[in-house]
């Protein structure tokens, strides 16, 4: 028997009285921030698809010179630009996270 099974840890439920509470409080302070129209997230689509497209593009130019450069049995461009493709989700992916944990954050919905 270890020592430290005795120290569980319990956590509390939220009763629904503070349930609506915090739900309430949330929802008024979501109304008193200004509202993001349709240009935000159609900006916010073009952001996050330059950060995927223009790696993958820079990839695939520099496959193109190396390939024209040293051709060899394998192809650069092919190679550079799955790499660049790889690299630009990853950049998504982080960028896109990033701004998630913010939008909890300022939300008051920290996990």
């Amino acid at each position: 028997m270890n020592k430290h099974d005795n120290t569980k840890k319990t956590i509390k439920p939220l009763s629904f009285r503070q349930t609506i509470g915090a739900k309430a409080a949330r929802k008024l302070k979501a109304q008193q921030q200004p509202a993001q129209g349709i240009w935000f997230g159609l900006g916010m689509m073009g952001l996050i698809g330059w950060s995927v497209t223009l790696p993958t593009l820079l990839g695939a130019v520099v496959g193109i010179w190396l390939d024209r450069r040293d051709p060899g049995r394998y192809s650069w461009t092919l190679m550079l630009l799955i790499v660049g493709l790889g690299l630009g989700c990853v950049n998504a992916w982080h960028w896109v996270s990033r701004q998630d944990r913010e939008m909890r954050k300022g939300n008051g919905d920290e996990k």
